[in-house]
């Protein structure tokens, strides 16, 4: 399916334009496929690339229906090295246009955001940044 002719809100629509930051010849997963998997699954409360990857196993035969999956899930490492690459401000972008584009779909004026970091989840000894934790609410629909 090309980008034009996909359905509106779909979330693939709104990451098109994202740019791979990967090398071709070290592609293995459809570019799409990977950021789709990780959004779900952050919206799932997954908080690690292991249980993304987790989600996306228990999750593959519903994912199959909308995404490519050629080689099947990806596995933490790509998640990993895939999202490290790819520029923040581009990657939020497409995020605020997909988000505007499905709040004005369902009526949500306004959105209140919380954002937290989770104390004691970083290890400074293996170099980890602490989880940060981001939650919606949309105030009119409850």
């Amino acid at each position: 399916m090309s980008p034009s002719t996909l359905p509106a809100l779909s979330i693939v629509h709104y990451f098109t334009n994202l740019t791979d930051p990967r090398l071709r010849r070290r592609r293995r997963h459809a570019f799409l496929d990977v950021l789709v998997i990780a959004i779900c699954g952050t919206i799932c409360g997954c908080k690690s690339w292991n249980e993304i990857t987790i989600y996306g196993r228990n999750k593959q035969d519903w994912l199959q229906t909308f995404l490519a999956l050629p080689n099947g899930i990806p596995g933490p490492d790509t998640f990993r090295r895939l999202f490290a690459r790819i520029k923040p401000s581009a990657f939020q972008a497409c995020f605020r246009t997909w988000m505007q584009a499905l709040a004005a779909s369902v009526g949500v004026k306004q959105i209140a955001i919380d954002g937290k970091t989770v104390r004691r989840s970083h290890d400074r000894g293996l170099g980890k940044s602490p989880l940060h934790m981001v939650s919606a609410w949309a105030t009119a629909n409850h």
